[in-house]
């Protein structure tokens, strides 16, 4: 995951939250990554919250299944000990839609992401503002449905802030996302209960 990512998370997590007052302050966070990757792009987003004392639980998403991110995630949500903010990076974020509408979530971080609404999915979204990596080519797939990203364009595409050396490792660790999941329906939208709530809302 590149610094810029990590700037923004900041700002929009740690500045918002350390402007509440000090005994109210959220101090969990939970963080879900993208397809092809997993919770090991969070660490230097991990170390410097942790730093700041807050308490930062990473979920592995199988991405196996739509279902089972969620699963997962709901999983992390359940072991912890008060509100939290829930932070999604790219296909993360149709996976807090759906999964953030659990009562420990306060609210809602998303990192380039998509923020499908109910009845949509992750492929409608990315055909309405589609990204260099979908028009890339870079997308493979499995005989079996899973998706990949070609190793050779990895760097390019999808870690440019990073090492060539760091991206390598990366391409040839990614999980294999399974294909289906992009066109998984939402069926709640989370972030419409917290704009319900006057946390936020959704723009086009």
């Amino acid at each position: 995951m590149s610094q810029s990512f990590f700037i923004v998370l900041l700002l929009l997590t740690c500045g918002a939250l350390s402007a509440q007052k000090q005994e109210h302050r959220i101090r969990n966070i939970v963080l879900v990554h993208g397809a092809w990757a997993d919770g090991s792009g969070w660490k230097g987003v991990y170390d410097i919250l942790v730093k700041d004392g807050y308490n930062v639980s990473i979920v592995q998403e199988p991405e196996t299944s739509f279902k089972d991110d969620v699963a997962t995630t709901k999983r992390a949500l359940a072991l912890q000990d008060g509100p939290c903010i829930l932070v999604g990076h790219s296909y993360g974020g149709a996976v807090i839609t759906e999964a953030g509408s659990d009562s420990s979530v306060a609210g809602l971080v998303y990192i380039a992401a998509h923020m499908p609404d109910a009845g949509e999915n992750e492929a409608d979204d990315g055909k309405r503002f589609p990204s260099d990596l979908s028009k890339s080519g870079a997308i493979k797939k499995t005989a079996d449905g899973f998706t990949y990203l070609d190793p050779v364009q990895f760097h390019v595409y999808f870690a440019t802030d990073l090492s060539a050396e760091q991206a390598a490792f990366m391409a040839q660790s990614q999980v294999l996302n399974f294909a289906d999941n992009f066109k998984a329906v939402i069926t709640t939208a989370a972030w419409e209960k917290q704009a319900e709530l006057g946390v936020g809302s959704r723009s086009r």
